[in-house]
């Protein structure tokens, strides 16, 4: 079942349009479009709720998961929760403001607040920067929390029994310098600077005799 959201446009700022680090802002401005097995809209609670095998594109971003619950608050505010099929993880991806790069994370549940600008990746958490197509920094735990306004994460490796690549109770992180930020070598340090030669008072008017 696939649908396109120009209709509901109530849901169309959806948070995930928030994303993560620098998010690229022109998806703000982007159609939303979901595939999914059914969908049930409820115009009173101001909710949407897709289920099955649904897939979420809007401009740079990409959401798969089981199941897609969004609802809308009295001031316009939305908060999206996106659940993963039993066994698996759901998927959240999204381009990084006017960089080649990549941002990308999977959780049991993944949840959005346009309020607070943050997402978070709940059980069995992981988040990844690709710079182009290589991996830079990657990161699992328990619980992954990412607030987009001040471009602070927060990783708790006690909130399940263990995640790939972290053992129970412990998060694990690789992170990769920036291009360009080159370590200072013993070659381009610079050298130390020899001591001044300390000044001694003559003893005659013409200096030493010859």
């Amino acid at each position: 079942m696939k649908l396109s959201l120009f209709p509901l446009f109530l849901i169309a700022p959806l948070a995930l349009c928030g994303g993560l680090a620098n998010a690229e802002k022109a998806d703000r401005n982007k159609p939303m479009n979901v595939e999914a097995d059914a969908l049930r809209y409820d115009d009173l609670k101001q909710t949407s709720v897709f289920s099955g095998r649904v897939v979420l594109t809007k401009g740079t971003i990409l959401i798969r998961g089981a199941k897609i619950d969004v609802r809308q608050d009295g001031e316009g505010n939305q908060f999206g929760v996106v659940t993963a099929e039993p066994g698996k993880l759901a998927f959240f991806r999204q381009k990084r403001e006017g960089l080649d790069e990549f941002i990308e994370g999977e959780g049991e549940t993944i949840e959005y607040d346009s309020r607070a600008d943050t997402v978070k990746f709940i059980k069995k958490a992981q988040l990844r920067r690709y710079r182009g197509a290589n991996l830079g920094d990657e990161l699992t735990g328990g619980l992954i929390f990412y607030n987009n306004t001040t471009d602070v994460f927060t990783i708790d490796g006690a909130a399940t029994q263990g995640s790939p690549g972290a053992p129970a109770g412990r998060v694990r992180a690789m992170l990769t310098p920036k291009p360009g930020a080159a370590a200072v070598t013993p070659a381009s340090a610079p050298l130390p600077q020899a001591p001044t030669p300390a000044l001694r008072p003559a003893t005659t008017l013409g200096g030493e005799k010859k």
